[in-house]
């Protein structure tokens, strides 16, 4: 039995807020989870302190099922995205440990490599195409395979996934909830003009992806689809919220552009429908979200079945310690897709240190023990909490809508 002796939640801010569980073992081994929530981030902390860290000391760091199962089957109010994350980050910090202990990297408990990297796609955005597709040009000429593009819209003073004076995007940009104003119509008028102008000015040889961020109706995003189908997407993110999954039966039923969604998914019981009904080509929960490697592998293995993908969200709102598990996960998984990779601030990188790496538009976990990923607590404590919230959406006639 390896027991653990000790665990804490430890938030930090270095660019950004992260929350983040250390646990240690009665031999000396420590792991690192990851709980972030963009927005909740102290509701997954005190989560964290006051309900599972307690029951965590004495337990065995070996038994990482029945500690999954004790967490979820015995907290009786199941899912959500606070839960979920809490375990995530308990799972996380116990694949580490398992990791270390065995002397290997964590993908090798996993199965092993089923590639040699993870092929990743970045952000390329501004506020017009231009602008877009010049950045767009420097990731290709950096060898990104893939690139998703966000441009401004005209007619809106700010617009989903661009960036605010050249600055990279980070939708967590005030203390109380930022308000921006949207146009379905505008939008909409928008989008294909971009890809367009994209193909005509990067070719065909790479990926170009696109995120709606859940703002369309289903007839709305079926038409976009469409219209987008002669410029290849790799996929259209997040057409529309997936709260109703038959929403997307719609979608399909107009359009072969390939479809992508789940990043706010926090169980497996978020998409079961989407999978098994072929609704979807790629699966996009994360694995602080979504309950850690144990459930996002329990995912994976239902979306193999039906040739579903994945696609992992990797935003900067996951630390390091996060895209370090998604890349172990994603390089071992036979049905990987493509993972999402938004670089992180320098001095997040200095209070996360980190042995994944980047060459040739995949990046790859590293060959450490356990996920790679060690935390300067000394440095992290320079950093505090700051209070930060995502926006929120009104349409121009002022009512609310979807962000």
């Amino acid at each position: 039995m390896l027991k653990i002796v000790s665990a804490k939640v430890i938030v930090t801010c270095p660019g950004r807020n992260f929350v983040t569980l250390k646990i240690e073992t009665s031999d000396g081994v420590t792991g690192l989870g990851d709980a972030t929530l963009s927005g909740r981030e102290l509701a997954v902390a005190s989560y964290l302190t006051d309900h599972l860290v307690p029951c965590l000391i004495g337990r065995d760091a070996h038994t990482i099922e029945d500690t999954w199962q004790y967490f979820y089957r015995g907290a009786y109010w199941r899912r959500g995205p606070v839960t979920m994350s809490a375990i995530a980050a308990v799972d996380m910090a116990l694949w580490d440990i398992k990791a270390k202990v065995a002397g290997l990297p964590l993908y090798q408990l996993l199965g092993g490599k089923s590639r040699d990297g993870a092929m990743v796609y970045t952000h390329a955005n501004g506020n017009t195409i231009e602008e877009t597709l010049e950045k767009a040009q420097k990731y290709i000429a950096e060898g990104y395979k893939a690139v998703r593009l966000q441009s401004g819209v005209p007619g809106l003073k700010a617009t989903y996934g661009v960036g605010k004076a050249g600055k990279p995007y980070d939708p967590a940009d005030s203390d109380i909830p930022s308000e921006y104003s949207w146009s379905s119509e505008k939008y909409l008028r928008s989008v294909p003009e971009l890809f367009k102008k994209a193909r005509d000015v990067l070719g065909w040889d790479v990926h170009l992806l696109h995120d709606v961020h859940h703002r369309l109706t289903p007839i709305e995003a079926a038409r976009l689809g469409k219209e987008l189908e002669p410029y290849r997407l790799f996929w259209l993110e997040d057409a529309v919220t997936a709260e109703n999954q038959a929403n997307f039966r719609l979608i399909r039923q107009h359009t072969v552009t390939p479809l992508a969604v789940g990043e706010v998914f926090n169980s497996i019981w978020d998409c079961k429908q989407l999978i098994e009904e072929q609704l979807i080509d790629y699966i996009r929960a994360t694995v602080v979200h979504a309950g850690g490697i144990t459930h996002l592998r329990r995912i994976a293995a239902l979306a193999d079945i039906y040739n579903v993908r994945t696609g992992c969200h990797g935003a900067t709102d996951l630390s390091p310690v996060s895209m370090a598990a998604a890349l172990h996960f994603d390089v071992s998984i036979p049905n990987f897709g493509i993972q999402e990779w938004m670089h992180h601030a320098e001095v997040t990188d200095e209070v996360f240190r980190r042995t994944y790496s980047y060459k040739d538009g995949a990046l790859h976990p590293g060959e450490g023990p356990g996920l790679g990923v060690e935390l300067d607590e000394a440095l992290a404590a320079k950093y505090p909490y700051k209070r930060a919230y995502l926006p929120v959406n009104r349409l121009e006639d002022g009512s609310l809508t979807n962000w």
